[in-house]
């Protein structure tokens, strides 16, 4: 039967595939030549358990995972059997056949090469250097860090600022006062960003020094509020662990182009139909719907 020659890493990777993936205790020590099965004289391998793991592993999430190696088991014996049916009909010497192997060998080289060449030289050291770059000058956005006293009455508020005025402590007010659920908390919102307040909280907080409240009251769509300003700062920047999968697949990216354009240096591309050598024309833009407008 048909089979693929593992050796080093993709010896390794095949096992822990399967250590991983297909949970089953007596994998620890299976080597991808190690035999599970035969089908007349041909043999089926670990490595062939491996692989068609990884073709199917989106239809096994369908079953228990204590089922996945037997439907898989069962799955080679069946393309074993009907392989070895076509081969005696001859259909391995189809035209049609041999074009469609050439296709899969083309695919699967260009695969091997992009995970080797390409996506497998992305180490630890490029990613922290691509982080380096992307945040060194990193200024995230404004942060503020406020309380508020929300109640149903705009006299009441104003009653809260009065008392506020004459020396009340913010914190004990909106525990006393509040109807909004950060009022056992002293009314603390924590630190919040532009656009995560509704926009005439956001207004009044933003216009306020560290420290200050407002000398009238705000009114929003909850009611009456007393915001105080107790913070404000610029935004962290990320930790490499939270962008890292999003560097990598940029670094891959821009290795995919610049090594693309070095093949295509390397070797003569002549393309042939004429039709297929034009510029492809944009399609033209479609107009926005009405209801993606803004109001």
């Amino acid at each position: 039967m048909f089979r693929i020659s593992m050796r080093g890493p993709a010896r390794a990777l095949a096992v822990s595939f399967l250590a991983l993936s297909l949970g089953s205790v007596s994998l620890s020590a299976a080597e991808p030549g190690d035999v599970v099965a035969k089908v007349g004289d041909a043999e089926i391998t670990e490595a062939d358990i491996a692989f068609a793991a990884k073709d199917l592993g989106q239809e096994l999430q369908r079953f228990p995972p204590a089922q996945w190696r037997k439907i898989l088991l069962d799955v080679m014996v069946d393309m074993e059997l009907m392989a070895q049916a076509a081969r005696a009909e001859g259909l391995d010497k189809d035209p049609d056949f041999q074009k469609q192997v050439d296709f899969l060998e083309l695919r699967s080289l260009r695969n091997a090469y992009l995970a080797q060449k390409i996506n497998g030289d992305v180490s630890d050291d490029d990613l922290k250097a691509a982080y380096d770059k992307q945040f060194a000058d990193y200024e995230g956005p404004e942060e503020l860090n406020a309380r508020h006293i929300l109640v149903k009455e705009k006299a009441e508020a104003e009653e809260i600022i009065k008392a506020l005025d004459g020396g009340a402590d913010f914190a004990e007010l909106a525990r006393e006062k509040s109807t909004g659920p950060t009022g056992p908390n002293g009314g603390s919102l924590g630190y919040f960003a532009k656009g995560q307040m509704v926009p005439a909280f956001e207004e009044a907080a933003l216009a306020l020094d560290t420290g200050s409240y407002t000398s009238t009251p705000v009114e929003t769509q909850f009611g009456w509020h007393v915001i105080k300003l107790e913070d404000k700062r610029r935004q962290e920047k990320p930790a490499l662990e939270a962008v890292a999968d999003g560097l990598r697949q940029q670094l891959m990216r821009e290795r995919y182009d610049v090594q693309l354009a070095e093949l295509k240096e390397r070797f003569t591309i002549e393309i042939l139909d004429e039709n297929l050598d034009q510029p492809q024309q944009e399609a033209p833009a479609e107009a926005p719907a009405d209801d993606a407008k803004s109001e």
